[in-house]
């Protein structure tokens, strides 16, 4: 197997290459935007007749969700252009696309878990620009899987485990966003099951489409928080506890609308390719990492 992994300083792609080191029966290319621009069909084109891969992982994204109000035309070349070239040089080798899509695509105003086939209805540019993208690839490559995650955290990049243990060094008590509800997701477990999903599809598994992935329990971000803290403070990476109460979505305003519901329900991942949903606290055993 030949994979090509695009976005490889991003928090999926950093995981990825992590894990894929580790399984000398895969062979694979791990490119940033340095070394390749997925928004140059040409450069795209290019890489990919050169290395003839059988399955993209397209973990590169615009993931800046309030600076894209102001950023479309950037927004839209990196979540929507480049995946669509993505996908097309995918067809035309005959490889696999992956390509990691997000709840934002989700109005959030849902009762209840969110399935692959809900109305979709993205209330902001990083949503829809996303949505944009899923359709591309949809459209450019037949065989094509795309991975809706959310709330996603690593070692890796900036993330929310990485900006509550920074605050809790000069903070004993922290207002968090209470209203918004949703499964964290480790990116080591994305990748993880990225990669089970390529095995598969190299055993001649073909169950293409859309799928949710995302951590499990749901949680509330200050829920989420709380958790952090604790797991901080038991394993010794903090010096001491820290109060989280939760306060609105409008006592916390935002350029870009947040779903109020991210909540994933991950059953058709585990049908058709046995994986599980992301055991967000089993990745928080480990919290000095993060620091």
């Amino acid at each position: 197997m030949k994979v090509l992994i695009t976005g490889k300083n991003g928090q999926v792609g950093s995981c990825l290459v992590s894990q894929l080191i580790d399984i000398p029966s895969i062979d694979f290319l791990a490119l940033g935007r340095e070394e390749l621009d997925i928004t140059n069909a040409e450069q795209v084109n290019e890489v990919v007749n050169k290395y003839q891969p059988t399955i993209i992982i397209n973990a590169a994204a615009y993931t800046a969700v309030d600076k894209a109000e102001s950023e479309f035309g950037l927004a839209n070349a990196i979540n929507n252009v480049g995946p669509k070239n993505l996908a097309k040089a995918a067809s035309n080798v005959n490889a696999v696309i992956l390509h990691i899509s997000t709840d934002y695509v989700f109005a959030g105003d849902k009762g209840g878990l969110y399935t692959e086939g809900d109305e979709v209805n993205p209330q902001g540019v990083y949503g829809k620009t996303k949505l944009a993208g899923e359709q591309s690839v949809a459209q450019e490559c037949d065989a094509h899987i795309i991975f809706r995650t959310a709330w996603v955290f690593s070692e890796y990049g900036n993330n929310f485990v990485k900006t509550m243990l920074r605050l809790a060094q000069t903070r004993d008590t922290l207002g968090v966003v209470g209203d918004q509800f949703g499964g964290p997701t480790y990116a080591g477990d994305i990748a993880k099951a990225l990669i089970n999903i390529a095995q598969q599809l190299q055993k001649g598994i073909t169950k293409f489409g859309v799928y949710n992935y995302s951590g499990y329990p749901h949680v509330s971000w200050q829920e989420f928080a709380t958790e952090i803290f604790s797991q901080a403070l038991s394993q010794q990476a903090i010096e001491s506890p820290v109060t989280v109460s939760a306060i609105s979505t409008s006592e916390y305003p935002t350029p870009a609308k947040r779903p109020a519901n991210s909540k994933l329900d991950c059953s058709k991942i585990l049908t058709n390719f046995s994986v599980e949903p992301s055991d967000w606290k089993a990745a928080l055993n480990t919290i000095q990492k993060y620091k």
